[in-house]
């Protein structure tokens, strides 16, 4: 399995449109034989900004969506109505592996996290070391989270991703950071990111 994430920001004057044009081929990829998921959301700090994240078979069905007619029409559609190339982040699982066996209950609000950040490579190992135990408790023993992944970046020594969905905001701030599995990856994130941390941190909404 390969998971990407991609980011795009659009022109004010185009948001709507790129907004329709993203969520046409969402419809149209999820009939794709190799994608096993796809979900779009905008950020709640920038209407402008969007993220999509796949999960795909493998590294060849990735390929043969980069040549589907509906990505071909995004990427046109992207031409006029983006202010700046894409960011595209090509994952590698990391232990324990992505689990989205949970869903969400229809009372939940559901807050979702992407949070892709560089740090400095002397701490890399010390951080999937501790981000195991980390997302290993909290997927066992916290009720209010639904996913929890941390992803590698392809070519990118410097850089991971983490994926999360709550089913509340407030189980973030109220209790998950609270948890000493949670309090021993903050300190270890103080010393090993490059500058602060909410600089990374991308809030969002499924749309």
């Amino acid at each position: 399995m390969k998971s990407t994430i991609v980011k795009f920001t659009a022109k004010p004057e185009y948001r709507e449109a790129f907004s329709t044009t993203l969520k046409e081929v969402q419809a149209a990829t999820r009939k794709e034989a190799g994608n096993k998921e796809i979900s779009v959301f905008v950020s709640k700090a920038d209407a402008n900004v969007f993220f999509v994240y796949e999960r795909w078979a493998n590294k060849a069905a990735i390929t043969s969506h980069d040549n589907e007619p509906h990505t071909k029409k995004l990427m046109q559609v992207g031409q006029t109505a983006l202010k700046s190339a894409p960011d595209f982040y090509f994952l590698g699982d990391t232990p324990p592996l992505p689990d989205h066996s949970k869903s969400a209950n229809p009372e939940d609000e559901v807050f979702v996290i992407f949070f892709i950040f560089k740090l400095k490579t002397e701490f890399r190992p010390a951080l999937l070391k501790q981000f195991e135990d980390h997302i290993t408790h909290t997927r066992k023993e916290e009720a209010g989270n639904i996913i929890f992944d941390l992803y590698t970046v392809d070519d990118q020594e410097d850089t991971l991703a983490v994926y999360e969905h709550w089913r509340k905001e407030s189980d973030v701030w109220d209790i998950h950071f609270n948890q000493p599995y949670a309090v021993k990856t903050g300190k270890l994130m103080e010393e090993a990111v490059i500058g602060d941390l909410k600089q990374y941190m991308n809030f969002v909404t499924e749309i």
